[in-house]
């Protein structure tokens, strides 16, 4: 049997699945304290099939069910100016995450000053990282503009590292006729103690550990016409450093990420437009002989489309370009000095999706994606870099239930 005859055999019994799911469960957020306090939450289940490589488990030739989310957030209004917040997530998607319950943040969020004019306040805790549109949403899956996003933005092999930080936020907005003018600067220690986090940056099966100075993180969003547009710089700084282990091959490494993303979104009553561009300098030094070391300047960006055909449908059409060097980008450079495949530093990827609204608590999607290169691929789900093909493509399904 083909693989795309198995990948529709299959998905059509989970879709079946999951369509009698939001009859039979009873629906509603906890809501108490005459709505002070909030409790909401959501299952998400995926079926991933590649024609090559791995996404999201091994996939190549087969369907993975490694992809999973589930989450439990709430909030509680403890004054008129302070309010706290925090989500417990539990995520599965492949070698990256192994579906343990974590704590994806937890803040109190305190307004210092409110008017007509505008508000101001400080956030501290754990809080989420200001990446572009989506990273302080891209827990849930009723938020995202597709199954996964962007992967030359928002990349989930390190999700970890960028989706929250322990520390401190200031944050200011302010309404006026011509739109809405909002700004937070962050200050906080990226979450680095994790397997994913050090894979990631090192390779399989690191004896050593990352160390992270505080990374500051800055955004500015401009919204005009009630939300019909709306503009976004972001600029972020990760100052790493691995700590070798015991017989380490590396060398006590130093890595710098500075992130510039530039972001814009025009919204219609039934089509929006949206993209992004971000330019990465990356500084890796100090590893040793073992190790890819010296100096790039990343580049990325997306042009999404999305378009409701009906009141329950909506269609998804995106082109996403990764160059992790792009005075390197076909990546020659990079294999000449390692023998490895230069389509691993570079992906471009065309994304055609649809969503379906069940129910509003039940949301089914479907995406295809034609790949070139594997420049955001896990190393977890692919150990070896010389078994990978540079063109490819991706099969996913997911459903999700939120109360």
């Amino acid at each position: 049997m083909c693989v795309y005859s198995r990948f529709a055999r299959v998905a059509s019994r989970a879709a079946l699945l999951g369509a009698l799911v939001p009859w039979a469960v009873p629906v509603g957020a906890l809501d108490l304290l005459d709505g002070d306090l909030q409790v909401h939450g959501f299952v998400s289940l995926g079926l991933v099939n590649t024609t090559d490589n791995n996404f999201f488990g091994q996939s190549d030739d087969r369907v993975s069910k490694d992809f999973s989310e589930i989450g439990i957030n709430g909030s509680w209004r403890v004054t008129p100016d302070v309010q706290l917040s925090a989500e417990l997530l539990s995520r599965t998607a492949g070698g990256t995450d192994d579906g343990s319950a974590r704590l994806d943040y937890g803040l109190v969020d305190w307004t210092v000053s409110s008017s007509e004019e505008g508000r101001g306040g400080l956030r501290l805790g754990r809080v989420k990282t200001a990446y572009g549109l989506y990273n302080k949403t891209r827990d849930m899956p009723f938020t995202r503009p597709s199954i996964v996003l962007p992967q030359s933005i928002y990349f989930d092999r390190t999700r970890n590292l960028t989706v929250s930080a322990d520390g401190a936020e200031i944050y200011l907005e302010r309404y006026g006729e011509a739109g809405t003018l909002s700004a937070s600067l962050a200050l906080g220690q990226p979450q680095t103690n994790t397997e994913a986090a050090t894979v990631a940056l090192v390779g399989l099966n690191p004896p050593g550990h990352l160390d992270s100075k505080l990374a500051p993180d800055f955004q500015a969003i401009y919204e005009g016409a009630g939300g019909k547009y709306r503009l976004a710089f972001t600029a972020l700084h990760l100052d790493l450093r691995y700590r070798p282990g015991y017989g380490d091959r590396l060398g006590s490494g130093r890595f710098k990420l500075t992130p510039l993303i530039f972001s814009a979104q025009y919204n219609a009553e039934n089509w929006s437009l949206t993209s992004e561009y971000a330019s990465r300098r990356t500084s890796v030094k100090d590893f040793g002989r073992f190790f890819y070391n010296g100096d790039a300047t990343g580049e990325s960006y997306y042009l999404q489309g999305t378009y409701r055909l009906a009141p329950k449908w909506e269609a998804l059409l995106r082109y996403d370009v990764y160059y992790a060097d792009r005075g390197d980008r076909d990546g020659e450079d990079f294999s000449a000095a390692t023998r490895l495949p230069g389509f691993t530093r570079f992906a471009k990827d065309w994304t055609f999706g649809v969503r379906f609204d069940v129910t509003p608590q039940f949301m089914l999607r479907a995406e295809v994606h034609r790949v070139n290169g594997s420049g955001f691929l896990a190393v977890q789900d692919n150990p070896n870099a010389r078994d990978l093909r540079q063109y490819w493509d991706n099969f996913m399904l997911l459903g999700s239930f939120r109360f």
